[in-house]
């Protein structure tokens, strides 16, 4: 790909960083390995990588849980987030950042609105954003017939909404029906589909997806390309189904729909994964920097071209060409 035309822009993505200033430790079932400080080191080489791209980048999306939920137990969320943005900022890109789970753990959804983590506050964004219920979704055009939306996948959801909120009374209704276990964060069933309905995951509120299917359409008829970005991946080929959003099919069936949307990539599940659906829509999980050893690396830069995306990656995160629907 290096003896290509030159791109019409490039982006940078990464995603789980979720750093905390703490030891070495486990995952929820202590099967993978997390490097909690060198998460940070694998930001800094990502950064390096960036900054050293004969074309440079015209934005960062930094795909959700920027620091871990550990840090909340040592009242450390202030300081780590301070660390980790620090990286961010020694480079002049602009950075979208996404919110998963573990910025929820650390943060009120209150806070993060007033937070440094709100990209809707950015020139770039252009005002496409939704000011609904608090809802953290918005839309942006780095270059003319390109946009790239940012979904809020922790919409509905216990995690960050107030336990008063219909957002959340929904979050419980929908957890109750499929989940009877007294720890929520335990799947319901050992295989299966089901097992997406765990508190660590969330949906998008009707509102959203009347917002989003507003968004698209405006994109159809301008002749937009879109890729769409979320924390929670949305196909079940393209991740473990307990990293699902709970209601995927729905936003499934609004891209499907939609001859504009060319690619959606999230996050979430560590060990990354990729489909592309019989309509031509690339859906692709990044792995994430927590569970990649201090020997390796997990980011990427994409490339953008009249007829393709390519995405050159670093570590263990493969190249893969995007060719459009």
């Amino acid at each position: 790909m290096e003896n290509c035309a030159q791109p019409l822009f490039t982006f940078g993505i990464i995603a789980d960083i979720q750093y905390a200033d703490i030891d070495d430790g486990f995952n929820f079932k202590r099967s993978r390995k997390r490097y909690y400080r060198n998460s940070l080191r694998l930001l800094r080489n990502a950064q390096k990588r960036w900054t050293a791209e004969t074309v440079k980048p015209r934005f960062i999306l930094q795909l959700g849980d920027i620091i871990d939920g550990f840090n909340k137990r040592h009242d450390a969320s202030e300081r780590a987030l301070e660390t980790v943005m620090k990286e961010f900022d020694s480079s002049p890109v602009d950075v979208h950042h996404v919110w998963g789970n573990h910025e929820f753990y650390n943060f009120s959804r209150d806070t993060l609105m007033r937070s440094v983590l709100n990209s809707t506050t950015d020139s770039e964004a252009g005002g496409g954003h939704l000011s609904i219920c608090e809802i953290y979704a918005y839309h942006f055009s780095p270059a003319p017939k390109y946009r790239f939306v940012v979904l809020d996948a922790y919409d509905v959801s216990l995690l960050g909404r107030e336990e008063s909120s219909v957002q959340y009374q929904q979050a419980i209704d929908i957890l109750k029906a499929h989940n009877d276990n007294e720890d929520l964060n335990h799947p319901p069933a050992p295989v299966g589909m089901e097992r997406r309905f765990v508190k660590f995951n969330g949906g998008f509120s009707q509102d959203q997806l009347d917002w989003l299917e507003g968004v698209l359409s405006l994109a159809d008829n301008k002749l937009e390309r879109v890729t769409i970005v979320s924390h929670l991946p949305i196909h079940p080929s393209s991740t473990d189904p307990i990293c699902l959003a709970w209601n995927y099919d729905a936003l499934l069936s609004i891209l499907q729909a939609h001859k504009s949307v060319v690619c959606f990539m999230a996050g979430h599940d560590h060990d990354g994964g990729y489909h592309r659906d019989d309509s031509g829509v690339h859906y692709l999980t990044l792995e994430g920097v927590i569970e990649t050893p201090p020997d390796s690396d997990a980011f990427g830069t994409v490339s953008v071209y009249e007829d393709r995306m390519f995405l050159k990656g670093y570590g263990r995160m493969s190249d893969r060409i995007l060719m459009y629907p």
